[in-house]
C-alpha cells in the first residue's frame, strides 16, 4: 500500500451528561490519558460544549487509526460508567 494519504477521516462524538459537575469530572478524568495519546496517524481532540456536553474531535489518516481512536473513547467512557456506578 502506498504511503500518500488517499483519504482523511473525520468524525465526532458528542457525549451528554446528567449535569456539568459529571462532564467536568469526565473531562478533567480523561485530559491526561488524552494528552498521551501520540500518533502520526490519528489526532484526538477533546472539548467541554455547552452546558453537559463533552465533545471528541478524531483526525485518522487510515481506517485502523480511526477504530483505535474510537475505542479509546470507548474504553474511557466504560471505565468512567463503572465509576459511576459505584459511586450510586
Amino acid at each position: 500500500m502506498s504511503k500518500d494519504i488517499n483519504y482523511l477521516i473525520k468524525s465526532s462524538i458528542e457525549i451528554y451528561f446528567k449535569n456539568s459537575q459529571i462532564r467536568d469530572i469526565s473531562f478533567n478524568t480523561f485530559l491526561p490519558e488524552n494528552r498521551n495519546l501520540k500518533s502520526k496517524r490519528s489526532k484526538l481532540k477533546m472539548e467541554k460544549e455547552g452546558k453537559n456536553n463533552l465533545r471528541f474531535f478524531i483526525e485518522s489518516k487510515d481506517i485502523t487509526a480511526f477504530r483505535a481512536s474510537i475505542n479509546e473513547i470507548i474504553t474511557f467512557g466504560k471505565i468512567f460508567e463503572n465509576v459511576l456506578n459505584l459511586v450510586e
